[in-house]
């Protein structure tokens, strides 16, 4: 039996990547965002996916005998996401043309992988350069979730308070995000004998959640400390898998060169790959999540009813 010659990519200008590839791909990209390692995420069959969610459940009545069993009525919301296209460039040398399929989206796992999570991170939480209706932050904030850091004299009673938000509403904080340098301040907590509080942090847990460090610069500190959330009310949708096209003639006016001009493909003998995916996002329900503020700040409701 022969063996199939390998796809070369000068013969594959445009297509889907490589099954195995793009199944790599993402597993760097849900390892390397934060909503993806803590929200929901399903498969979508279109660009468009609905929820039905109660907004006033229906109520039950102790009924005596030969009483008439009173009527109830509960209206339902019904919450959209679409699924938007994130691409990513990557400019390469036209040697690359040479080279099969296989082995170029082999090279470029990490850099299409960590476009995409960064991107997608900033879009979700604080609603950077977003297409999305909702990002987590005004989400919260819309709904008077949020807490300004130093309330309280301990990060630990503010963090409290924060999840009090959400608990009464009547969900349960399963986890945390944060940026990097809660850190020091968690391990500096201690109790009125000078024990420390959290020994644990570095094992990601907080007050007994797991705590998610957002390491890709996502998160925004100017803004937020932390913030605290039922993430399964969080939902992620992926449409479709990750699709390539070669750029031959285009100019990357966010690409400089070392002569500070935009790159030019076709002047510097490149070539540009261009990777997308279609994805959707969607707080479903904004009340399960609560922001610690930064101090200093006065989060600002958004004034449109859809953020």
């Amino acid at each position: 039996m022969t063996t199939p010659m390998p796809k070369m990519l000068k013969d594959q200008l445009k297509g889907f990547v490589p099954t195995q590839k793009a199944t790599e791909i993402m597993g760097l990209v849900v390892k390397g965002s934060t909503l993806m390692r803590l929200c929901k995420t399903l498969p979508m069959a279109s660009d468009e996916y609905q929820f039905s969610l109660w907004a006033d459940t229906p109520s039950a009545y102790w009924v005596g005998e030969g009483e008439r069993i009173e009527t109830t009525e509960a209206s339902w919301i019904f919450p959209k996401m679409q699924a938007k296209k994130m691409a990513v460039i990557v400019p390469v040398t036209k040697e690359k043309l040479n080279d099969s399929t296989i082995n170029v989206f082999e090279e470029l796992k990490p850099a299409i992988a960590e476009a995409f999570y960064t991107a997608f991170d900033k879009a979700g939480l604080f609603g950077v350069k977003s297409p999305f209706a909702k990002n987590i932050f005004q989400a919260a904030v819309d709904e008077g979730n949020y807490v300004v850091d130093g309330t309280n004299t301990n990060l630990d009673l503010d963090v409290s308070d924060t999840m009090a938000l959400i608990e009464d509403s009547d969900f349960e904080v399963n986890a945390f995000a944060a940026h990097g340098g809660v850190k020091n301040r968690i391990r500096k907590l201690r109790d009125s004998d000078g024990n420390k509080l959290f020994v644990d942090v570095n094992q990601g847990e907080f007050y007994g959640q797991p705590i998610s460090f957002c390491k890709n610069g996502a998160f925004d500190k100017t803004k937020a400390e932390m913030i605290a959330g039922d993430w399964n009310k969080a939902v992620i949708g992926i449409r479709e898998g990750i699709e390539y096209q070669i750029l031959t003639e285009a100019t990357l006016q966010n690409t400089l060169w070392t002569d500070g001009k935009p790159l030019s493909l076709a002047e510097q003998d490149m070539i540009a790959i261009k990777a997308t995916m279609r994805i959707a996002f969607l707080p479903v329900q904004p009340k399960a999540f609560a922001v610690l503020a930064t101090k200093g700040t006065t989060p600002t409701p958004s004034t449109e009813t859809e953020n």
